[in-house]
């Protein structure tokens, strides 16, 4: 198991694994144009994040991104958890867990103090996998308006 950072030609392959991760979430739905566009602009962005995935025998089998921002409350560079899926033959065997770890430390790197993230406020699984690789509950609540 191999874990780097995605390039442009591994756009189609995460673009599965957002399938799997938008047919659970509320919100979203997979549409495979919208969302290698968001990829594309994650990877070419300069300074804009990166995209983290976890690759065995050839097969992209999971993927993070950090999308990176500046806390004014810290004074300093802060990172954004999205899309954080593993293809669902390989949950449960400690990939996710280790791709998190990683993902950890690269912020660290990246000179981030804080990561944050959101899940669906009842999706009991992936709190309590967070809470146990340290995370906590905000007290924050999300709010979106749409911009067309």
């Amino acid at each position: 198991m191999e874990i780097g950072r995605a390039t442009i030609k591994d756009i189609p392959e995460l673009c599965t694994l957002l399938d799997y991760l938008f047919e659970q979430e509320l919100e979203f739905e997979p549409d495979r144009e919208v969302q290698s566009r968001g990829l594309s602009a994650i990877i070419d962005g300069e300074d804009v994040g990166d995209i983290l995935l976890v690759r065995q025998a050839g097969e992209i089998i999971a993927m993070v991104n950090l999308l990176y921002t500046v806390s004014t409350a810290l004074g300093s560079r802060v990172a954004i958890l999205e899309d954080m899926v593993v293809l669902p033959d390989y949950r449960g065997q400690g990939v996710g867990s280790r791709l998190l770890s990683y993902a950890t430390q690269f912020a660290k790197e990246q000179r981030c103090n804080r990561i944050s993230l959101l899940t669906d406020s009842d999706n009991e699984g992936a709190h309590r996998f967070y809470q146990k690789h340290g995370f906590s509950h905000s007290f924050m609540a999300t709010f979106r308006l749409v911009l067309d």
